[in-house]
């Protein structure tokens, strides 16, 4: 028997990747103790997606709702599956730059101690598994921002002959630059991630998401770029851009599509792998650009407001380079563009 372990389970890409392989036919143990509460209030809680998932594949989808720190925890559920576990997709994470200096100890803890329990157990248990984790490209700091940036109407952008202009590759420094606490407890993790892989030749590889999205999300004021946009817009609620003109640019990936490179990756692991991982140039978007096209889906107008003062940390432009994991897996491709994903969130908050 062939067990797909996911931590994180019923957020958005961790949902996404239960889905993905209880299709395929695979029996999926999920992990999560719904903190996304915790830290973001009662409209992020992802029990709705839990019930949801269960309901829908009934004995092929196992939940536990676990702390990934809980080393004794986690290591029975290591121990009851063993060397069936054929992959594990890491998911869990305290998400957020405002969080996390909020409450440093916990953003750390979960991200940072909770992948060395995972790594760990995986090499106690079944040390031939695939580990897949998601990081993010917050790893790189504020490095982007010394990019020479041109001002659009509608957003920042970098010149064609910038070397960077078909999106930011993996050879980028990770050193001197300020990250956020969230971005350094990720940056602790991903290196995490590549030792197991390097130290004991374990399949190990880290995924460094844009932003991530789709209908799953369960986005709010801190986290969720797309989704809260969009919720806000139907609902009428306030939007807050933080900085930048509302001109700062994102690549967007769906989720389905960041899990169907997860699952490239699974069929012909590497070790110790590093990919920049989203929407590249195929689907990528300023603020200002985002609220377009929510309005323009909706047929209403946001009711949203500006603060000078930027997040910390943040970027001003972002577009992932992807060639490394096209060169490395040809036949994965995107296939969600902005205006896709937007229609899917409204879709699934309308229904």
């Amino acid at each position: 028997m062939s067990i797909i372990l996911v931590t994180g389970s019923a957020g958005l890409i961790g949902s996404e990747s239960v889905r993905f392989f209880c299709e395929r036919g695979f029996t999926v143990v999920g992990i999560d103790n719904n903190m996304r509460q915790v830290f973001f209030g009662k409209d992020a809680s992802t029990e709705w997606n839990r019930d949801r998932l269960l309901q829908e594949y009934g004995d092929q989808y196992i939940h536990y709702n676990v702390d990934i720190r809980d080393h004794e925890a986690i290591s029975q559920i290591f121990k009851t599956y063993n060397k069936d576990i054929s992959l594990i997709i890491h998911t869990a994470a305290q998400p957020s730059h405002d969080w996390a200096a909020s409450a440093p100890y916990t953003d750390f803890t979960i991200n940072a101690n909770g992948t060395l329990v995972l790594l760990e157990n995986t090499r106690q248990n079944c040390p031939e598994a695939v580990f897949i984790f998601c990081s993010t490209n917050k790893v790189y700091g504020d490095t982007p921002n010394l990019f020479p940036l041109v001002e659009q109407e509608q957003r920042w952008e970098i010149e064609r002959r910038h070397p960077y202009y078909q999106g930011v590759d993996e050879t980028m420094s990770i050193d001197n630059s300020k990250h956020s606490l969230f971005g350094a407890s990720k940056v602790a993790a991903d290196i995490l991630v590549q030792e197991y892989g390097r130290y004991f030749n374990m399949k190990t590889a880290c995924f460094r998401g844009g932003c991530l999205t789709g209908p799953s999300h369960s986005g709010t004021k801190l986290h969720g770029f797309l989704s809260y946009l969009m919720k806000c817009t139907i609902m009428g609620k306030n939007y807050q851009i933080f900085g930048y003109k509302g001109k700062q640019v994102r690549d967007n990936i769906h989720s389905y599509d960041l899990v169907n490179a997860f699952y490239h990756f699974y069929q012909a692991p590497r070790i110790a792998e590093v990919y920049n991982i989203g929407g590249s140039r195929f689907s990528n978007c300023s603020m200002l650009e985002a609220i377009q096209h929510c309005e323009a889906i909706t047929e209403k107008k946001l009711n949203w407001s500006y603060v000078e003062s930027n997040r910390i940390g943040d970027h001003i432009w972002w577009i992932s380079d992807i060639q490394k994991f096209k060169s490395h897996y040809p036949s994965w491709e995107i296939t969600y563009t902005i205006p896709d994903i937007l229609k899917e969130i409204f879709a699934g908050n309308i229904s």
